[in-house]
Order: C-alpha cells, then sequence, then structure tokens
C-alpha cells in the first residue's frame, strides 16, 4: 500500500549519516563530493576522508582531503561508511559498486541533477496527495513498485530498492513500446547519437523518420558523425523548448548542456513546430531539466495525435511528481509506466505514456 507513513516511518540517509559513530569516507570527487560536502555541512556530517577508484589515484587532494585508495582506508578502519559521489551506469562500475556495499555500509544519497536541493521526506509529505495520485495513474503493478522504491530509494539512500525494480531498456521495447513505429521518432537531448542507435536497434527499422534534436555544437557533431549513413535521419542543432526562436543555453560537454542564463544564445524549437501536422509515433525527452518546458512545447502534439512517450523524471526534486500530473492534463488516455535502467543512484528513471 502506498502509505505516507511508511515513509516518514524510513531512516533518512542524512539522518543515518549524522547518527552513525562508524567513520565516514566519500567514494568519489568532482562535483558530486561538491554537492556532499555541502549537503553534509547542512546537516551537520564529518567525513573522514575521500578515496577514489585505483587508477585515479595519483597523490593528490580534493577539498583539503588527500584522496585515498580504498584499500588504504580499509587497512586503517575496520568498519566504515562508504558515501559514493559519482553516477554509476556501465556494469563494470555498477559491479565494483555492489562489491564494496557487500564489504561496507554503503549509502547513495538522492542529489538533484539539476538544484541543489535532494528529495526529502518533508517535500514528500507536502506533496503526498500529488504523488499518490501519480501512483494510482500507474497502469501495472511493477510501475507501482518502482515508483514506490524509488521514493523509498531517495529517501534512505539504499541501493538495494534499485536493485529490486531494475530492468533493461529492451524490457521497455519490447513491453511498452513494441518495435512497430510507422511514424517519425523525435529525439530531443540527442547527445551523440546513442539513443538513435538504441532505438534503430529496437525497432528493426520498422520507422519512417527519425529527428534527433541536440544543442550542444560539439555532440551534434558526433551525432552527424553518426547519422551520415543513415538516410531516414535529420539532425536539428538546437535546444527544445516551449517555443521555437532563441533561450541562453550553457556550453556543458558530455550530457550536461541545459538551459542557462549565463550561457550563450542558442536556437531552440518546439516539438509542435517540428513536427507539425504530420505528428510523430514516439518521443523521447532526456533534456537536462527542460522536460517540462519541451512538454509544454509538444502539447498540441499530444493532444492530437497520442504519440508513445518516454520521459527523463530524474533531473530535478519535483520532476517524480509533476512531469506525469503534467503528461495527464495534456492527455487523459495515456496509460502510464515507470521503469529504472542500471544506474547508481536513481538517474535513469523513465516515465513511458502510451
Amino acid at each position: 500500500m502506498f502509505s505516507l507513513e511508511r515513509f516518514l516511518e524510513l531512516e533518512s540517509s542524512w539522518e543515518f549519516l549524522r547518527k552513525t559513530e562508524l567513520p565516514i569516507f566519500i567514494y568519489g570527487m568532482g562535483d558530486g563530493c561538491v554537492k556532499l560536502l555541502n549537503q553534509f555541512e547542512k546537516y551537520g556530517i564529518k567525513e573522514s576522508g575521500i578515496f577514489a577508484s585505483d587508477e585515479f589515484v595519483r597523490g593528490h587532494s580534493f577539498m583539503g582531503h588527500t584522496v585515498k585508495k580504498l584499500s588504504q582506508v580499509e587497512e586503517k578502519n575496520e568498519e566504515f561508511v562508504v558515501v559514493l559521489a559519482f553516477g554509476a551506469g556501465y556494469d563494470s562500475l555498477i559491479e565494483k559498486i555492489d562489491s564494496i556495499s557487500r564489504k561496507h555500509k554503503l549509502i547513495v544519497p538522492d542529489t538533484a541533477v539539476i538544484g541543489g536541493e535532494p528529495f526529502t521526506k518533508e517535500y514528500l509529505e507536502e506533496n503526498f496527495e500529488r504523488a499518490e495520485k501519480v501512483y494510482e495513474l500507474m497502469a501495472d503493478e511493477f510501475s507501482k513498485k518502482v515508483y514506490e522504491n524509488i521514493i523509498c530509494y531517495k529517501i534512505t539512500g539504499e541501493i538495494s530498492y534499485l536493485r529490486e525494480i531494475t530492468t533493461l531498456p529492451c524490457e521497455a521495447y519490447e513491453n511498452l513500446l513494441g518495435n512497430e513505429f510507422s511514424g517519425t521518432y523525435v529525439d530531443l537531448g540527442a547527445y551523440n547519437g546513442d539513443t538513435v542507435r538504441e532505438f534503430i536497434e529496437f525497432s528493426k527499422g520498422n520507422h519512417k523518420e527519425i529527428i534527433a534534436v541536440e544543442p550542444n555544437g560539439r555532440n551534434f557533431r558526433k551525432l552527424c558523425e553518426y547519422g551520415d549513413n543513415i538516410k531516414e535521419l535529420q539532425c536539428v542543432n538546437a535546444a527544445c523548448w516551449s517555443y521555437s526562436g532563441e533561450i541562453n543555453f550553457s556550453k556543458g560537454g558530455g550530457r550536461m548542456a541545459k538551459a542557462d542564463e549565463k550561457g550563450v544564445v542558442t536556437k531552440c524549437v518546439s516539438v509542435d513546430d517540428l513536427v507539425g501536422n504530420v505528428g510523430c509515433a514516439y518521443i523521447k525527452y532526456d533534456v537536462e531539466g527542460a522536460e517540462k518546458e519541451a512538454l509544454d512545447g509538444s502539447a498540441e502534439t499530444i493532444k492530437r495525435f497520442s504519440p508513445k512517450l518516454c520521459v527523463a523524471l530524474y533531473h530535478r526534486l519535483s520532476d517524480m511528481i509533476d512531469i506525469p500530473l503534467q503528461v495527464y492534463e495534456m492527455n487523459k488516455d495515456y496509460k502510464f509506466y515507470i521503469r529504472h535502467y542500471p544506474y547508481y543512484p536513481a538517474w535513469e528513471t523513465n516515465l513511458f505514456c502510451i
């Protein structure tokens, strides 16, 4: 049963870290570590050090700590808590983290990709009626289980909740999307073509046209290089937004290009303008926190053509609640599903609307 009382009874990751008498070591450096240290300061949590994978340890320091190897931490500490400070999405790294979790207490705190505040019990309590409505919208019991477990994970930082509900992308294609796409596929946040490649593989060529939208110049060049020999692929160098025109966009590399007031002026497009009266069969939204705006720019297409949708639910604190309700208001005929792909933390959690 989807119960607020159950969630409120859970010990949050921050509560546990504040109370534990074991030394706390952060695994990883970079922006993720900085975010964690900011949260540690906020909650009065004291870290004992930082370690990294052996191949990254070169005797350097980070945020005032000498970065150690895990073996060095283990030599001096019989028991300690490991707090993961980066995202892990490929098999060998996930296995390494699982291996650590079998030897040591592991916490993977939920931190927002965009924005500084994590998902908390207080936030859930304030928005529980809306979260409960999302839960009731789920069309199968497994999606309800995924939704419930993701919330439990976000509160506790315990990856056991994610292990229970993780599936591969092929499951979504086979059981939710199907491989028959007689119309156009629109890929928003196409990066270097990885999800276009995935779509072509699973659709087995049963599609008409692919429109791939990517704002970052370096990513776009890689996308075009990949698509050179794919005649049905149209690449668009723009950000996806609620309207067509211009917005300020960051130059962030990799997948992290995003709307930013301090960024450069960039072309933006709406899905409604991209597909017009022709419509489309399937849209994927993974636009680094701009999913709400991109959906707003798809409103007419969603209402008129009911394309299948896959929408990232992990960039902002409110996505798990706001985005399903936003789509529901646009088209109440959809059936809603949620799937989580292999990733720590829960950054590969997607809403499917069929």
